[in-house]
């Protein structure tokens, strides 16, 4: 079936047009139907269109097709061989693409950072250390300012000056030639590394940067009261900037270690104690250990398993001011084995309360025995 469409009329040529008067056809009305350049409402179909006619009509074999039958499908005037419009993707058409998604719509060169990026670094303290501030020293290794050129990047005598290459807008042209005619696009200049200015001489120990890798160590302030994760910043001994620009700054991370015995939750410190059951149903004083030392503690009398005693102050610095608490978890201790005085002691404390409690022969016989 032939084309309802007339090629040449689409590109605006006679039947007999050379092949330089279809490319120049096509070259001229491209730039006017392209969408991406177009007012035309239906600039995507009239492109698509004139893509369609100029495949055809350039390549020799499909134009005799068309000529013949009205078609360059082959499938159409009934002998097989290769070609479609997919090879506008494999030919000159795919120049045209690129231009104008890539020359025209892109490719700009990207500036160049020279102010210094921040680093990390972290610093494990115990929990004293967390609870009275410490001053811990980090090493670490980091692109410093050059010592031998103070960081200018020039050479005694040295000078900074306009890169002759890119004339110090950090960009060189490209000059693209296509169907459409040429076009230009913006890649980094190699010369001074897209920073639009060069050192002459460069110093030789950093070759014209300004920054070497260094190993350095920092004293960090942990404060008084620091919570696990806290992060502090040191100003200005990051990445070194580019021949003098800025430093970035050093993010310490603060890992504060697991207690032997004590846990922390917000300010406050928890720790479990043995409490012998006399002293529970009693009440009385007694001495927990704490974050540094024995702390001194009133036990109520009748406390229970799991209550809580609460000592003031004794747990971690607030930051600002103040102190939290430590808070004591009873734990109720029985003895495991009594002698026969204490369990004839227990037996009538027993019956004074009310507690009844059944015992077998052999108990009976063996506390007579005292075992």
């Amino acid at each position: 079936m032939a084309s309802a469409t007339d090629y040449y009329d689409v590109l605006g040529v006679a039947r007999d047009a050379s092949p330089d008067e279809i490319k120049k056809a096509f070259r001229s009305r491209a730039r006017d139907v392209h969408p991406d350049t177009s007012d035309h409402d239906d600039a995507e179909e009239r492109f698509k269109t004139l893509n369609e006619a100029y495949e055809v009509l350039s390549d020799p074999e499909k134009r005799s097709s068309y000529d013949r039958f009205g078609t360059a499908d082959p499938r159409q005037v009934g002998y097989g061989g290769a070609g479609g419009f997919e090879d506008l993707f494999t030919g000159g058409m795919g120049d045209v693409f690129s231009v104008f998604f890539d020359g025209m719509m892109g490719g700009n060169a990207r500036a160049v950072r020279r102010e210094g990026r921040d680093m990390s670094a972290q610093v494990a303290v115990s929990l004293l250390e967390a609870a009275d501030g410490v001053v811990k020293q980090v090493r670490y290794t980091r692109t410093a300012p050059c010592q031998t050129c103070s960081g200018s990047g020039a050479a005694p005598g040295g000078e900074l000056k306009t890169c002759p290459q890119c004339g110090g807008s950090g960009q060189v042209a490209t000059v693209r030639r296509t169907l459409l005619g040429s076009f230009q696009s913006l890649h980094p200049c190699d010369r001074c590394g897209a920073t639009g200015s060069i050192v002459d001489p460069p110093c030789p120990a950093c070759a014209g940067q300004g920054r070497t890798d260094r190993t350095e160590t920092v004293d960090v302030t942990v404060p008084a009261g620091v919570a696990d994760g806290t992060g502090m910043r040191v100003p200005g001994v990051g990445e070194a900037g580019l021949r003098g620009a800025t430093s970035g700054d050093l993010i310490v991370g603060v890992r504060v270690l697991p207690h032997e015995y004590l846990h922390r939750e917000g300010d406050d410190l928890h720790a479990r104690a043995d409490i012998p059951m006399t002293v529970a149903a009693l009440g009385g004083d007694m001495t927990v250990p704490g974050l540094r030392g024995d702390v001194a503690v009133r036990v109520h009398a009748g406390t229970q398993n799991g209550a809580t005693i609460v000592a003031k102050g004794e747990g971690m610095p607030r930051r600002g001011s103040g102190v939290g608490d430590l808070v004591v978890h009873a734990n109720i201790v029985v003895p495991r084995r009594l002698n026969k005085e204490q369990k004839r002691l227990l037996d009538e404390l027993a019956e004074s309360l009310g507690d009844r409690r059944e015992r077998s022969t052999l108990h009976r016989l063996r506390d007579w025995l005292g075992v």
